[in-house]
């Protein structure tokens, strides 16, 4: 009797349950988006041209601690391709004061672990330990930096680690795509050289490393970043301590490319591939220049979010791809915006011929204030909540740093980001997400794909 009267008091609660969930269907408009906000900081300059950077931040009993050094593959010569990361892979195998065990029991200790690497602008040295113990993982990361053992009888094992890396990511169409389009957009930079060679790996030895390292590392390409929670009396002791009296070295020195805008179009074949891999794109401005954001909105609308417009069209719609992605990308005066995807073989031709159309619709008519507000107010919640983390305001404050922008670049993005117009966003395709000027690489199978990019670019193949 009692399941009787439930299911009778079920059936008579479902009309209104699925009313009310009909009128839950349309979320409640959001408030106003808040402008991010960098914390108050003390900045500390040295007599060496060494900086520190200290954020207290947050409740959590940790400190984030990054040396950041503002050189990276950038200052690699033609014949010295990957050589930054290789030196990176070195000074983890120990200082000349510890070994790269004793390093590692060490920063666990303090509750954290020692990361380095080298990125295209900027190398680090980078760890996060419990708060009292600041100081002294400060002291330990400079021994690390100022001191390199160089060990040479593990150049080999690294080397060899770095042709195998090389290896699986040449096999990749991904990879091979990414190589050639760079190279065709910065023909004459350190940006066009993203692979070296083997022969270019076995050839380097631990002269060359230590070369670069004291032609490119320095205290006055150095920055000390201390978020989070520490003691500033303290950590400014341990940096004084530890890196006041290291070497000067040079200004930091990055050279400018000039890219291409050839509209260079390469097939590389991978015969019977069942799939094509894209990537579809030219020059554009770089986050010094006034139309950055506007430009960076417009690239959400067209592919770089996942309601953007290429990839409602050639994923959702017609299924030709699963993950089509557009990306701005920001090198140091000058970036690039290009589109990126894996489409069925079948499709490639007509995978081209959608994204040209969409970028001529935006070209043409703006869109609805609706559509833009949305993807406002997605990638200004976003870019907030990525800031609010000590690592999160290190990344933005290194960003400023190496693109030589104003910190106002930070502080008045969501608020520039809320003033940009539908007919904005048009003016920004019109002028700089222009078809005719992009370079197209395409990795597939060139017999079935060669005649599709003809009929579709309308002319014959220029490579």
């Amino acid at each position: 009797m009692n399941t009787v009267r439930y299911i009778i008091a079920l059936a008579l609660l479902l009309p209104l349950s699925a009313l009310q969930a009909q009128e839950k269907e349309v979320p409640p408009k959001g408030g106003t988006p808040k402008n991010f906000t960098l914390p108050e900081k003390e900045v500390i300059s040295y007599d060496n041209g060494l900086t520190l950077v200290m954020i207290p931040y947050g409740s959590i009993p940790k400190a984030s601690i990054r040396y950041n050094l503002k050189t990276g593959n950038i200052n690699e010569k033609e014949n010295q391709v990957w050589l930054a990361d290789l030196m990176a892979d070195l000074l983890e195998e120990g200082s000349t004061t510890r070994t790269s065990r004793q390093i590692a029991d060490e920063m666990a200790a303090m509750g954290g672990n020692l990361n380095i690497g080298i990125g295209t602008h900027t190398g680090s040295l980078s760890a996060s330990v419990l708060y009292e113990f600041a100081p002294d993982a400060i002291r330990l990361m400079a021994d690390v930096l100022r001191n390199p053992k160089w060990p040479a009888e593990e150049l080999d094992r690294l080397k060899s680690d770095m042709k195998r890396n090389l290896a699986v990511q040449l096999s990749r169409p991904g990879s091979q795509a990414f190589k050639e389009f760079y190279a065709a957009i910065y023909p004459d930079h350190p940006y066009g050289r993203v692979f070296p060679t083997e022969a270019q790996i076995d050839s380097y030895t631990v002269s060359d490393i230590s070369d670069f390292y004291n032609d490119n590392l320095g205290a006055r390409r150095t920055t000390i970043y201390v978020a989070g929670n520490f003691d500033p009396e303290a950590v400014k002791s341990a940096v004084e301590q530890a890196m006041g009296d290291w070497r000067e070295g040079k200004e930091a020195e990055y050279p400018i490319a000039t890219p291409a805008t050839s509209a260079t179009v390469k097939i590389i074949d991978r015969p019977g591939a069942p799939q094509s891999t894209i990537y579809y794109g030219l020059p554009v401005p770089d986050p010094s220049n006034p139309d950055y954001t506007a430009l960076d909105v417009t690239n959400s609308i067209l592919g770089g979010s996942f309601a953007s417009r290429i990839t409602s069209n050639i994923r959702e719609d017609k299924g030709y791809t699963y993950s089509p992605y557009s990306y701005l990308t920001s090198n140091y005066k000058t970036g690039i915006w290009f589109e990126a995807a894996d489409v069925t073989t079948e499709h490639t031709g007509a995978s081209i011929a959608e994204i040209k159309k969409e970028i001529e619709i935006l070209q043409n008519e703006p869109p609805t204030q609706e559509e833009l507000d949305g993807i406002i107010n997605y990638e200004s919640g976003i870019f907030v909540l990525q800031n609010s983390s000590p690592n999160g305001i290190i990344g933005q404050l290194i960003f400023l740093d190496t693109h030589d922008l104003d910190e106002s670049f930070l502080r008045d993005k969501v608020a520039n980001m809320h003033g940009i117009t539908p007919e904005r966003v048009m003016e920004m395709t019109r002028q700089y997400i222009r078809p005719e000027k992009m370079t197209l690489i395409v990795v597939g199978d060139k017999a079935q794909i060669e005649s599709q990019i003809d009929q579709t670019l309308e002319k014959p193949l220029k490579q």
